[in-house]
């Protein structure tokens, strides 16, 4: 995120320099959350989730920022913001030439750590959708012999290949991150109005409203403030998540008729991908 903090050293502090700054730093975070997305398979998730919250987030924040402050503290600014790889120009100062050629193997076994990750909550993430009847019956369907959303990965696959057809790393950061903190905001904002209009619901996990009160008020910082500094990405952002509404409506939505005996395009469809992938819903698998 360097390369949005160069308006901030020659002081030169604007809201798209600050906020690409904060979406960009707030990435390398980015997993904080995924680890709701597979709580079905958790032993004992009351008690594990927290405590994987709660001894995670403090490593992972401490690790991230002794890495910035020993880039900060061995690299000078002129080179941090005209090195394509921050990582690779601090090895060269503190290990030297001949040791340097560890560092792009590290920063692989990172990123291969962090994309099985994703995949592995992603998918998850999917087939709930699935379950809830908001995506096509197959994408919640899991394979007969090892038990994964087959269907779902595929998605996964197919949405990350899509996103490589632009070079440009930032702005698929920009994009993602302003998608991940309206919806994050608008979840959290449900949960406080929940909580108000439904107190009797059981709640295993419980916090302090102080916490979930900060926690939307920076959300909406991150949502609003691009949309004044970045206006064209932001809208076009908004207009890929409207995309799905029709789809939900057509496919979803409308009412659904029971004949007997009749065999609608999306259940032939479904048939097909499951022959193809040998995949069964999870009542199937485990009835």
């Amino acid at each position: 995120h360097t390369k949005y903090l160069e308006n901030a050293f020659e002081g030169e502090f604007t809201a798209k320099s600050i906020s690409l700054a904060f979406y960009s730093g707030l990435f390398a975070y980015g997993g904080w959350n995924y680890l709701n997305f597979v709580t079905g398979e958790l032993k004992d998730p009351y008690k594990n989730l927290p405590r994987a919250i709660w001894i995670g987030l403090p490593l992972v924040t401490c690790v991230y920022v002794l890495v910035n402050i020993a880039y900060f503290a061995v690299v000078p600014s002129t080179e941090l913001l005209a090195s394509p790889a921050v990582a690779v120009t601090f090895s060269t100062l503190m290990l030297g030439p001949k040791v340097v050629w560890c560092m792009p193997i590290f920063v692989a076994l990172s990123v291969f750590g962090s994309v099985n990750g994703n995949l592995f909550t992603s998918a998850r993430f999917f087939a709930m959708g699935s379950h809830e009847g908001q995506l096509p019956e197959i994408i919640g369907m899991i394979n007969t012999r090892r038990c994964t959303p087959v269907p779902a990965l595929l998605l996964t696959c197919f949405m990350s290949l899509l996103m490589l057809t632009t070079s440009d790393i930032y702005v698929l950061i920009n994009y993602l991150s302003f998608a991940q903190w309206l919806w994050t905001g608008i979840v959290i904002l449900g949960l406080l109005i929940m909580r108000k209009t439904k107190p009797d619901l059981h709640r295993p996990i419980r916090v302090n409203l102080i916490c979930p009160l900060v926690f939307l008020l920076c959300s909406v910082f991150l949502t609003v403030m691009p949309m004044f500094a970045e206006p064209f990405e932001t809208g076009m952002v908004l207009l890929i998540m409207l995309a799905g509404f029709p789809v939900y409506l057509v496919f979803f939505y409308k009412p659904k008729r029971n004949v007997p005996g009749e065999e609608t395009f999306n259940s032939k469809i479904t048939k097909m991908l499951q022959k193809l992938l040998e995949v069964v819903t999870p009542d199937e698998k485990f009835s």
